[in-house]
């Protein structure tokens, strides 16, 4: 009891301290925890040891942060990805599997059979790494977002498969193909089964336990959800991560999707954590350092092999220069399904020591790295995209066309639903507007309705400048990223030093950099709603309308000089 209460104090003091580092340096969580793992594990201080109860808890972090994807996904959403999903999933596992499994062959001089069951492995990528750092990055919905969530959810559907293939081709048996058959029906016929039935019993299960007023109630039905739904999908020989996707899914149908989020957060960033110091406890540096030579040329492959695979598919595709190479960059390294199917393939015999400790590390340490090179991608991408002419001419030309006859307009950075509400209290008022987003399923849809939403990226200078900055009377910064939201504010405050910039954040942490960045007012969203729900309090409190519109009044008009006249003083009838 002891020793385990001290292997918990242990890693929760090194987590709190190694986090607190990495934090301070803007970089990634998940770097402390792999850091963590490698340093007290076994190949390391050996001062926490492996079993399998830690396994499960860690396994049950991915369970939860895929349950959390989930919830940004809707049905309609995945329809409208299912040529990523199969199309650019099917190819990246193919054409990765097929020439790891040449190297494999011809390095180790085994057969076949061996090269299929590395090239498996090595085509999975890591859903908690890209996952986590896409939903941090706010990039889930962006074109390399999707295209990687795409072919990530191939990935998991392709486990099942692969589970059953590994042992196949140990057998050498002749019933390989029935195998296969059989594990594609039972994955189809089970998905299918539970979203038909979760689209039918998802919203009354919420409904009954939201009428308990129980918030307990509430947490234990998400509880009990993502367990289930995990538990079945991996009894028919699915992955648990697949389950808990499909689970998020049917709740972000229903009006519980926010609520659920926040209430599983917690649950997914603790066990998250524990799921990466399990991970960095597999690496053995020893093993590294004696065998750095070769373990560099794999990793060298590795990264460099998926990353030509993805960028030649999204290429052919016609994805733009910048998205295909971030695309590429993501999918650039091992999995947690991948280490799973190599350590069955030497289980099985199907590889040597030799392959397996050299695939394995090289995996592992592609884990390591993938934080940095996906944080990288963006800026790398960039500066290499600003080659890609051809593109970037129609881009810019595209813009100059809708902005042309605008003058004393308003320029929406970010046409999501904020921007939205903007533009249409901009159109009530006959006030013109450009509003520029990346987003081409937003665009066609505003485009429908005739409203003027072009593609286009508002941190970079020349989109702004086609958009006609020059001529505008405000402009309006509506990201949910701050840094993308800074950098904005620093382009347009060195061409229109005096222009009125109103900028959304979703909380107050990044006021006062904003301010400092150039913004003419931010506005908070968890202010603006905690107002509302401190004026509707006090009204069923028993205070009279009138004096809880005073006080929201005071409130706004202390944290927002430029509208001080506004909020004091009522409007006329």
């Amino acid at each position: 009891m002891h020793q385990h209460l001290f292997a918990i104090l242990l890693l929760l003091t090194a987590a709190v301290g190694a986090v607190s580092v990495v934090r301070r340096f803007r970089l990634p969580s998940m770097l402390a925890y792999l850091a963590i793992g490698i340093a007290l594990g076994p190949h390391g201080l050996a001062l926490l040891a492996e079993s399998a109860e830690v396994q499960g808890f860690a396994e049950f972090g991915v369970v939860f942060l895929m349950f959390s994807i989930g919830l940004e996904f809707s049905l309609k959403r995945l329809q409208a990805m299912r040529s990523l999903v199969f199309g650019f999933g099917s190819a990246q596992m193919a054409l990765t599997a097929l020439g790891t499994g040449l190297v494999t062959a011809l390095a180790y001089g085994q057969g076949w059979r061996s090269g299929v069951a590395v090239g498996l492995a090595v085509a999975m990528s890591s859903t908690a790494i890209v996952a986590k750092m896409l939903s941090d990055r706010f990039e889930l919905h962006s074109r390399s977002g999707r295209q990687t969530m795409g072919v990530l959810l191939f990935q998991d559907l392709a486990v099942a498969p692969c589970l059953i293939l590994l042992p196949a081709l140990a057998a050498s048996g002749d019933d390989l193909w029935r195998s296969l058959a059989i594990a594609a029906a039972q994955m189809v016929a089970v998905l299918a089964l539970l979203i038909w039935v979760g689209q039918k019993l998802m919203g009354r299960i919420f409904d009954a336990a939201a009428k308990v007023r129980s918030n307990e109630l509430l947490v234990l039905t998400t509880l009990w959800i993502v367990v289930g739904l995990s538990f079945l999908t991996a009894q028919s020989g699915l992955s648990l991560a697949l389950g808990a996707f499909v689970g998020g899914m049917l709740i972000s149908e229903t009006v519980y999707r926010h609520h659920v989020e926040a209430d599983i957060r917690p649950f997914r960033d603790i066990l998250l954590g524990l799921f990466f110091v399990t991970v960095g406890m597999m690496l053995d540096i020893q093993y590294v350092l004696a065998n750095a030579h070769k373990l560099m040329l794999a990793l060298v492959l590795l990264i460099g092999g998926k990353a030509a695979v993805m960028l030649l598919i999204t290429r052919v595709a016609k994805t733009p220069l910048v998205a295909s190479l971030r695309t590429s960059a993501q999918l650039a390294q091992g999995g947690e399904f991948g280490l799973v199917l190599i350590g069955l393939a030497h289980q099985l015999q199907l590889i040597s020591t030799s392959a397996f400790q050299i695939t394995l590390s090289a995996m592992l340490l592609s884990m390591f790295i993938a934080p940095f090179l996906i944080a990288r991608a963006a800026s790398l991408s960039g500066d290499l995209g600003r080659g890609d002419w051809a593109h970037k001419a129609a881009v810019i030309h595209n813009i100059a066309v809708h902005s042309l006859e605008l003058g004393e307009h308003v320029v929406i950075c970010g046409y999501g639903r904020t921007g939205g509400r903007i533009a249409e209290f901009l159109a009530i008022e006959n006030i013109p507007f450009i509003a520029l987003d990346v987003d081409p399923q937003r665009i066609a849809e505003a485009g429908a309705q005739g409203i003027n939403v072009v593609f286009g990226n508002a941190d970079r200078p020349e989109v702004l400048q086609a958009a006609g900055i020059a001529r505008a009377r405000a402009v309006v910064v509506s990201y949910p990223d701050a840094h993308s939201a800074e950098r904005v504010l620093r382009i347009v405050r060195s061409t229109r030093p005096a222009i009125p910039i109103v900028v959304r954040t979703a909380d107050d942490r990044d006021v006062a950099r904003l301010k400092a960045a150039g913004a003419t007012e931010v506005i908070p969203e968890v202010l603006e709603s905690s107002l509302l729900i401190a004026a509707e309090t006090l009204v069923q409190a028993g205070i009279p309308m009138k004096k809880a519109i005073q006080h929201v009044r005071a409130a706004r008009a202390e944290r927002y000089a430029s509208l001080r006249d506004f909020y004091e003083t009522p409007p006329k009838k």
